[in-house]
This record gives structure tokens, C-alpha cells and sequence, in this order.
């Protein structure tokens, strides 16, 4: 597992859309694609992966995940929609991506929110997670390592590979697993329900 900080460092995962990146001017569709392409290109899998394409912002659009455009142009708001979206895709469904930004959208329309200091705030947490996930990440390699010396398997270095991805799933898989439960308590507030 000696590889697993140089994996860390190819991943991009500092990668954010900062807010004075984000242009002051309304942007037309193929001007957002390549923003978003040029600033999220070290986070990509490989070259055939699209950080957004026309089908994806379209999809946005008819799924209210972002609040109505004008004249084929993107404003700003737009764009920090859309930097949270790409965020949020990677593990809730487009659903629940709605259900969570749909408050913040009608917040932008009745011009009701600071979404400045919101993403501003967004992105603070996002560099202080990386932080945390790279203390984190050495103490999970760690834990397999000491695991994978209990077995004394001549296939140790793949056994330590399956358990590595396997740990980081499941880890995935609860935080997930909180956020869709917080996603559902919109509903419920939303409802005026209270659970039982």
C-alpha cells in the first residue's frame, strides 16, 4: 500500500471551483463545459470521462436541480449550482441532489441568499475534509496492513488490495448512507411530517 499516497496526489482532490473563478459575466453552455473541464480535468478517472456535457446541464434543467436560465446564458449562481451537483452526483441520486438544492434555488430566485458566503463556507469544509481524509487514509492503511500480516498468505499484496478497496467502500457507504438519511429529513421538514 506504499502506492496509496501517490494515488491520493493524482486524484485532484483539492480541486474546487473557487469564487473568483467563477466569472461576474453570464456564460452560454459550451463556455461552462470548458470552464468546468479546464478547473476539474486532474479529477477525472481517465481521458474519456466528461466532468459535464450539454446532456448533463440539460438534464439539470429539466430535473430542477438548477433554477430556470435566460437567454442561453449561465450567471454565477448557475455555475455554484453546478459545482455542487458535480460534488453531490458522485453519491446521492439526481433526486435526492434535487430535494437537497431545491430550497437554495428558490433562495436564489427570491434573491434570499448569500451564495457567495454559502459556497464560500462549502469550500472551506471541502479543503478541511481533504485534510481529515489524508489522516484518515494513512490510519486505514494501517489497520489493513496489520490485518493482512495475521493471514500469511503468499497472495498478501492483492488480499491487502481487495481489503483497502473494501475498507474504503464500506467507509463511503456510511457517510452515504448518513447523507441520504439528511436528505430524507428535508422531506419529512418539508412535509411538515415528523418521524416516529
Amino acid at each position: 500500500m506504499g502506492k496509496i499516497n501517490e494515488i491520493i496526489d493524482q486524484l485532484g482532490l483539492e480541486s474546487n471551483l473557487m469564487v473568483d473563478e467563477i466569472p461576474n459575466i453570464d456564460l452560454y453552455m459550451d463556455q461552462v463545459i470548458q470552464l468546468f473541464e479546464n478547473k476539474f480535468a486532474d479529477s477525472k478517472r481517465n481521458d474519456e470521462e466528461k466532468i459535464l456535457t450539454k446532456t448533463m446541464i440539460n438534464n439539470y434543467a429539466k430535473g430542477k436541480l438548477i433554477f430556470p436560465i435566460k437567454n442561453k446564458k449561465y450567471s454565477k449562481e448557475h455555475l455554484i449550482l453546478m459545482s455542487l451537483i458535480y460534488q453531490l452526483k458522485g453519491a446521492l441520486s439526481i433526486n435526492d441532489i434535487q430535494i437537497t438544492l431545491d430550497g437554495i434555488n428558490k433562495r436564489i430566485i427570491k434573491e434570499d441568499i448569500e451564495i457567495d458566503s454559502f459556497y464560500t463556507s462549502y469550500l472551506n469544509l471541502s479543503k478541511k475534509n481533504v485534510t481529515d481524509f489524508n489522516e484518515d487514509i494513512n490510519e486505514r492503511v494501517k489497520d489493513v496492513n496489520e490485518e493482512v500480516a495475521k493471514m500469511e498468505d503468499r497472495n498478501a499484496p492483492y488480499l491487502e488490495q481487495v481489503l483497502m478497496i473494501s475498507s474504503l467502500v464500506h467507509m463511503s457507504n456510511l457517510y452515504r448512507r448518513v447523507a441520504e438519511k439528511l436528505v430524507d429529513e428535508i422531506v419529512v421538514e418539508k412535509e411538515g411530517k415528523r418521524h416516529k
